[in-house]
């Protein structure tokens, strides 16, 4: 499947799907997070494709929702009854996303070539193995625009811990790809310019495998986040959205495409 948002392709038993904003750092829109749920189906359904690399074009990963969109939801609001509809479809959206990621029974290898911020971070932590350049990074910044990175942050502590995903979460912190790979946020760190080809590596590696090995596999390393996981994504999707509705957020955004810092009220 070829689109304007996303491009994919299939080496050998890997499928590949590239983020393709490199003028916008791969930013997500509403439109590109469809695109990139029906790629992920398209790629669970080719056999041939045991494992799906997920990268970025240029040198951003994806450094999280496209901003002008969030400032036109929130200029395009009436009232609070329809800016909580609105921001609600954005984040479940978005929630839906890692969901499936996270259940989907063939691996998932993040490729990540540059920032992987906010949302964009989302992604690495739904990832099953990560490889990034050594010039890479991961942050949450979402405070400092007025936001609460409540879909991404359940998965964070679930993978690092309260203790250490709290710190980062609260000091909106970015973190090098050298903290990030003790943290255990990266798997792999290599070269500049290796990324993806060190996670075909990765991609055979898990081919050679027995196909219905590595899906239960798979399927336990999902039912181990369990329910319990799920009920919190949907809890963080509800703060993440009321988040969008305030003031906070109107001029944190504001501020972000501005240029300049936020005042906040």
């Amino acid at each position: 499947m070829q689109s304007d948002l996303i491009d994919v392709k299939v080496t050998d038993c890997a499928g590949t799907i590239i983020l393709k904003r490199p003028d916008h750092q791969n930013r997500l829109t509403k439109r590109m997070l469809g695109q990139l749920s029906d790629a992920l189906d398209d790629l669970y359904r080719e056999k041939a494709v045991r494992a799906i690399i997920l990268a970025g074009e240029g040198d951003t990963f994806c450094a999280g929702r496209d901003m002008v969109e969030l400032g036109k939801i929130n200029r395009s609001t009436e009232n609070l009854q329809i800016a909580e509809k609105d921001w609600g479809e954005a984040v479940s959206a978005y929630r839906d996303l890692l969901l499936q990621m996270l259940e989907m029974t063939k691996p998932i290898i993040a490729s990540v070539n540059g920032p992987a911020l906010s949302a964009g971070a989302g992604l690495v932590l739904a990832s099953d193995l990560v490889v990034a350049s050594a010039d890479a990074s991961f942050g949450l910044p979402d405070p400092c625009q007025g936001l609460v990175a409540g879909v991404v942050a359940p998965l964070l502590c679930h993978r690092i811990g309260v203790g250490q995903g709290g710190r980062i979460l609260l000091a909106s912190m970015t973190l090098e790809a050298d903290e990030a790979y003790r943290l255990g946020l990266f798997h792999e760190l290599v070269e500049p310019g290796k990324v993806w080809a060190r996670a075909l590596e990765l991609s055979r590696a898990c081919a050679a495998g027995a196909s219905e090995a590595i899906q239960l596999t798979k399927r336990l390393l999902s039912e181990t986040i369990g329910e319990h996981l799920e009920t919190q994504l949907a809890t963080g999707a509800v703060m993440q959205a009321t988040s969008y509705t305030t003031e906070a957020a109107q001029e944190g955004v504001a501020a972000f495409l501005e240029q300049r810092p936020p005042v906040w009220p």
